[in-house]
């Protein structure tokens, strides 16, 4: 195998379910440190009170990142996540400096392309969304590393 060709190890969906799943999880306490101030905020402030532009993202946080965590419509809230955080970027981070390492937004840009590529490669093998794909597709379902690959049989070609 070269380093230029696509990597065919089960492990290529198996990462990307763990990268899913960390994510996810630390998203989840970004949002309940918004709503709850659990785990305490580093500034005072919290928790966000509705209906605060904060209280709204903290709702979108946690509940997104439940989601994200366990794999459930992934595509669709990824991409509202990455909408979000492109959101939080240039409202709370890009008026203070154009350089994110001096605005302090590397981890609004680093979660905004996370989840933008999630919307694309799905949620991975270990999730809700490869079960119910493998439950309605079966061997068809070679989605981001689920299940087996699906090679096309002349059967099937004429359908």
């Amino acid at each position: 195998m070269s380093i230029f060709e696509t990597s065919r190890s089960p492990w290529t969906g198996r990462v990307l379910s763990i990268c899913r799943i960390v994510a996810g999880l630390v998203f989840v306490t970004e949002g309940t440190m918004k709503l709850f101030n659990y785990p305490p905020a580093p500034v005072p402030g919290f928790p966000a009170h509705f209906p605060s532009e904060m209280a709204v993202a903290g709702v979108i946080e946690t509940f997104g990142g439940i989601a994200i965590l366990i794999g459930l419509f992934t595509r669709p809230v990824a991409f509202v996540l990455a909408g979000e955080m492109a959101v939080a970027y240039f409202q709370r981070h890009f008026p203070k400096s154009i350089f994110p390492t001096v605005n302090g937004g590397i981890p609004a840009i680093l979660y905004c392309f996370l989840y933008l590529y999630l919307v694309f490669a799905g949620a991975g093998p270990w999730s809700i969304d490869a079960t119910i794909a493998r439950a309605k597709y079966g061997d068809r379902a070679a989605i981001a590393g689920i299940g087996r690959r699906y090679t096309r049989r002349a059967t099937d070609a004429a359908a």
